[in-house]
């Protein structure tokens, strides 16, 4: 499973993001490979993950593309991602 941690730049908040989703996910037991991406990059991939993670700031960005978008409130809060990823991934 690919997923896709995305913010405008992909070198800031998408890189938080990966590293607490990744731990969200070792907490759950689901193994996952998480790349910080770009806007761009989310929406132009070659290879497009099943789920992408994004502030609901960006949300309209990132609208139409083939993945499921999983909107992120506050991207320090392991409890809301591990929510959030497991309901989506069960």
């Amino acid at each position: 499973m690919l997923i896709y941690a995305v913010c405008g730049a992909g070198i800031g908040t998408s890189v938080l993001l990966k590293s607490n989703a990744e731990r969200a996910l070792s907490m759950l037991g689901i193994e996952a490979e998480v790349r910080a991406v770009s806007i761009e990059e989310a929406r132009g991939a070659d290879k497009m993950a099943q789920v992408v993670l994004a502030t609901p700031e960006i949300l309209d960005q990132l609208a139409g593309i083939p993945a499921e978008v999983i909107a992120i409130n506050n991207i320090f809060d392991l409890g809301e991602l591990g929510e959030k990823l497991k309901a989506t991934l069960s």
